[in-house]
């Protein structure tokens, strides 16, 4: 029901990071609110939606490729993790928990849905 009235009424959804970055919890650091307050002006001005995108894969998320006075590690997770191995193994767990959190739910919404879920390489 919210992808069809979000069809409709032709708004965008944007999902933020405004937590840990370079590491999860505890090796990594907070995005500083200076950058997560420039992310949001570019989504209110319609900056960002006029921005160039990359594919991230696992999840399939369009993430911009650059946004001036932000830093590229920023907008692309994979490159703020000094440790790419601990990055990848960290997206396939949190990808794995998804697809086990919507199993209850699948059989309840149509292909479209089940297919838009994390794919694991």
């Amino acid at each position: 029901m919210l992808a069809e009235r979000m069809s409709e009424h032709q708004v965008d959804c944007w999902l933020i990071n405004t937590g840990w970055t370079g590491g999860k919890y505890g090796t990594g650091k907070r995005c500083p609110l200076k950058y997560t307050r420039r992310i949001v002006d570019a989504v209110h001005s319609g900056e960002l939606a006029r921005a160039s995108y990359e594919t991230f894969g696992t999840f399939g998320l369009s993430i911009p490729t650059s946004l001036e006075g932000v830093p590229r590690e920023l907008l692309n997770p994979r490159m703020a993790w000094p440790n790419k191995e601990g990055f990848e193994r960290e997206v396939r767990k949190l990808a794995g928990m998804f697809q086990k959190a919507f199993a209850l739910y699948e059989r309840d919404v149509g292909e479209d849905v089940r297919l838009a879920g994390p794919v694991i390489s």
